[in-house]
Formats: structure tokens, C-alpha cells, sequence
């Protein structure tokens, strides 16, 4: 497989046209840099992340430690602050693997965007850096499962969202920047995070899983979960019009979505936290097998998908909408 330092000469010399604006169903572009996304950026961030020197982020490992390192340098070049207390951009803690009992210590990692004239109302954007390592099965030559778009691309919107944002410098809002941990050993890093917080101040949750892949929808299109249990998504469908970017509800509800990713553990104190995917994940062939890899996405699906994002939340992030909060209806 191909190493992590011919990738990012490869990126400089070959990088993708950069991705300004949306495209449009005429196929035709606008001329509004406000929502800009630099692609090459976009490239560099996933390459790295997906690289088979993270070893596949198994949390525990020090592939993952070379992930929390590379993130907590692009927090710090960013110049965000650390969350409430913490002296790092860790918020480390140790846990027990519920299949082998092992005691792990690991860390989210989180950088924090102080807001202007909001700055007690929180925002969080999030998805998480852990994936499932190496594993070796016979007949299989490639034994590292990177994890590209589970969760590479994920991250790296995280970290283009914190650029971006920060260059914007008019969030109302605070914005908590979380890659959270252990997510694949049962929402881990999450649960934990959301144990120490005061809910009621987390206006919205933004969570991204899974955005490299062209959706069953079409182009220029994302899906989100739990689409019904708050308003939050119909504020994002508002935000994007006009710019040809659509967004719909989760179609494979019998996946259960909603309490498969880390918006979950936020949902489940009241906060509108949803997910947002680009993945037709009924047919995703690379879900968790070692073929998910960067190689498999479409970079201008990624790119496009961050933009959106950041067009969609903006009424969010500057104090201007406020979504409903979540009501999780406990089964009898």
C-alpha cells in the first residue's frame, strides 16, 4: 500500500481543483466564496488520518496516539482554547473493554471556538478518530483496516469546519470541536464526555459520520439522522436553499442510526444532536473491512458536504435559530 510520505508530495503536485461554492443541478457554480472549502486542505487532512501509519486508530493503540497527536497540532495551529478546565486539548479518562476486560486509557480531543455575545450557549461539531486497527484473516493480504470514510473523512470535517469558523470569526455561539474516542468499542468517548457537561447549555449537536460516498439521493446531497426527533434538521434544510445542496431524512431507519453514532449520547440528555451522512450504507461494501480506504471516496462529495454544513448551521452558530430539544421516549 502506498506510504504516507509519497501521499502528501502526491498531494501537492496533484491536489483536486479546489471547491468554492456548490454545484448546482444546472451544473452551473455561484460566485459565493463566503462558504469556501479548500480541498487540498480537505485532501491532506483525509490522507493522513487514513494513512497506514495511524495503523487503523484502534483506541488503545499508537496508531491512535499518532491520530490524537496530528489533531491536537491542527487544534493548536488554529489557536483554540482547551475545554472548561482541562489544561490540553485531552480530555483523558480510562475504561473498561466490555469484550476483553482490558482497562484503556485514551482521550477525546477537544478544541473550543469562544463565542462573541453567546459565548454560555455551546455548539459541538464532532465525529470520532478510532476505528478498528489491524486485523489479521487468513487469506486477506491487507490486514489494516483505516477506516477512511469510518471516520477519517468525518475528522477531517471537523477540522475544516474549525478553520473555517475560526477565519469567519462571527460565531455567536461557542463551538466545541470534539474527535471523539472509542466510539467503535459502544459510543465510549462520547458517554463520557457528555457526563461532565451541563446539557441544558448545548444548544446543538453536529455530528459527521461516513460523508465520503455519493448518497442514494444523488448528488449534492446529504441524509440526517433523526431527522424527526427535533427541528434541527428542517433549520438545515432552510440554511441550503438556494445553493442546490439538499438534505433528507435517514432512509434506512431500520438501522437504527440515530443511537449507532455519538450524537446519541448527547441526544439522550436533551441536546438536538444528529448525524449527518453522505454513505448509502445498505450497499456500502467497504463498511468496516480493511478495503475502506482513501482510494474508495470522492473527495468533491466530502468538500461539498463540509460546505454544506457550514451554510446549513450558520443561522445556528450565530444565535440566530435555536433547535427544538430531544425527547428520547424511554420503552416500557
Amino acid at each position: 500500500m502506498i506510504k504516507l510520505n509519497f501521499l502528501l508530495g502526491f498531494i501537492m503536485v496533484f491536489s483536486l481543483v479546489e471547491t468554492s461554492v456548490f454545484a448546482q443541478s444546472n451544473n452551473t457554480k455561484t460566485t459565493n466564496n463566503t462558504f469556501f472549502i479548500d480541498s487540498t486542505l480537505v485532501k491532506k487532512h483525509l490522507y493522513t488520518l487514513a494513512s497506514d501509519e495511524m495503523e487503523g486508530r484502534k483506541t488503545g493503540t499508537p496508531g491512535i496516539e499518532k491520530a490524537a497527536q496530528y489533531i491536537e497540532n491542527e487544534f493548536s495551529n488554529l489557536g483554540l482554547t482547551t475545554f472548561d478546565g482541562l489544561d490540553s486539548y485531552r480530555q483523558t479518562f480510562t475504561f473498561t473493554n466490555r469484550r476483553t476486560k482490558e482497562e484503556i486509557t485514551t482521550a477525546n480531543i477537544i478544541g473550543v471556538l469562544e463565542g462573541k455575545s453567546k459565548k454560555d450557549e455551546f455548539v459541538i461539531i464532532s465525529a470520532h478518530y478510532d476505528h478498528l486497527g489491524i486485523i489479521k484473516k487468513d487469506g486477506q493480504l491487507d490486514s489494516i483496516y483505516n477506516g477512511a470514510n469510518d471516520d477519517a473523512s468525518g475528522v477531517t470535517a471537523v477540522l475544516a469546519l474549525a478553520k473555517y469558523f475560526k477565519e469567519q470569526n462571527s460565531n455567536e455561539r461557542t463551538i466545541v470541536f470534539v474527535a471523539f474516542t472509542a466510539e467503535e468499542m459502544g459510543l465510549i468517548g462520547s458517554t463520557h464526555f457528555g457526563k461532565g457537561i451541563d446539557a441544558s447549555k448545548f444548544v446543538a449537536g453536529i455530528n459527521l459520520e461516513m460523508i465520503g460516498k455519493t448518497p442514494s439521493f444523488g448528488p449534492n446531497t446529504a441524509w440526517l439522522t433523526g431527522f424527526e426527533r427535533s427541528d434541527f434538521g428542517k433549520i438545515i434544510q432552510k440554511n441550503l436553499v438556494g445553493t442546490g445542496y439538499q438534505l433528507f431524512p435517514d432512509p434506512y431507519v431500520n438501522f437504527n442510526l440515530f443511537f449507532r453514532s455519538d450524537n446519541a449520547s448527547l441526544a439522550r440528555l436533551g441536546v438536538p444532536s444528529h448525524t449527518f451522512s453522505t454513505t448509502p450504507i445498505d450497499v456500502d461494501k467497504e463498511y468496516h473491512q480493511a478495503s475502506d480506504e482513501v482510494e474508495t471516496l470522492n473527495m468533491t462529495v466530502i468538500t461539498q458536504t463540509i460546505q454544506a454544513v457550514a451554510k446549513g448551521t450558520e443561522s445556528i452558530i450565530k444565535g440566530i435559530d435555536t433547535p427544538s430539544r430531544v425527547v428520547i421516549e424511554e420503552k416500557k
